[in-house]
């Protein structure tokens, strides 16, 4: 328990040192948009795929759920309850485990990898202000870009699911869309949105502190990445949990 509140007070630490004013803001500006090639540009197949997937199996299971009911329930409210837990669940956290997996495990292995060549030690020498030099453009591109992400796997599971209605022939293309027209709370965009913007930091900055924080070679930066990807997902699922008692309860 010891051990952990202390990784979590040098985490915290890590990030006082992280937000502050670059030194140079072109600098800056270019390892930006090198991130957001990195942690965002580089995912968008991976969204695209898993949300089309994703989208077609919530619909087929909507479509088997309200045929179960023992009261009818209009096809239309396929699309509608698709609709609404992409939205609230299914785009925000699923998709954002899955980046934790893929972008977390690059930032822990990148950083560490550093760190045990002596690289940051070196930009340290330089009088160079590391952590926020190696991990505020990241936490910048993840926070700005994550969102955009989540609004593709959105549409595109929605579209799954037409593709899933086109393909099986269990509702009609105009039910689908009735559904998607229905009237829907619109804090639930905004709520889906702020809770991706909070995944987005905790994918940025959890695996740089593993990383940052290595000691050894390279199979420390392995374990490290394993551990970054973890601890990630936990913080996740624990955000996730606290969020929908604050914002939905």
């Amino acid at each position: 328990m010891l051990k952990l509140l202390g990784a979590i007070g040098e985490y915290f630490i890590l990030l006082g040192k992280t937000f502050q004013k670059p030194q140079k803001m072109r600098v800056f500006m270019k390892l930006l948009m090198r991130e957001i090639n990195d942690l965002g540009v580089n995912s968008f197949g991976l969204v695209l795929f898993t949300s089309i997937f994703v989208g077609a199996v919530v619909a087929i299971q909507m479509y088997n759920n309200f045929n179960a009911s023992a009261f009818p329930i209009p096809h239309s409210f396929i699309s509608y309850a698709t609709k609404v837990v992409l939205i609230l669940e299914f785009s925000p956290t699923i998709i954002s485990v899955i980046l934790a997996g893929k972008v977390g495990s690059y930032i822990a292995s990148s950083i560490g990898t550093m760190r045990v060549t002596e690289q940051i030690d070196a930009l340290e020498i330089m009088g160079v202000n590391s952590p926020n030099f190696l991990i505020l453009p990241k936490i910048v591109a993840s926070v700005l870009f994550n969102p955009l992400l989540i609004a593709i796997s959105i549409v595109f599971g929605i579209l799954g699911g037409y593709g899933a209605g086109e393909l099986t022939g269990n509702w009609t293309k105009a039910d689908y869309i009735v559904g998607i027209q229905m009237y829907m709370p619109a804090y639930f965009i905004w709520y889906a949105f702020f809770k991706t913007g909070v995944f987005a930091f905790l994918i940025a900055t959890v695996p740089a502190f593993f990383g940052y924080n290595v000691k050894g070679g390279s199979l420390e930066v392995g374990r490290a990445s394993t551990q970054a990807v973890v601890w990630t997902i936990v913080a996740i699922i624990i955000a996730n949990l606290i969020l929908t008692q604050l914002f939905l309860s």
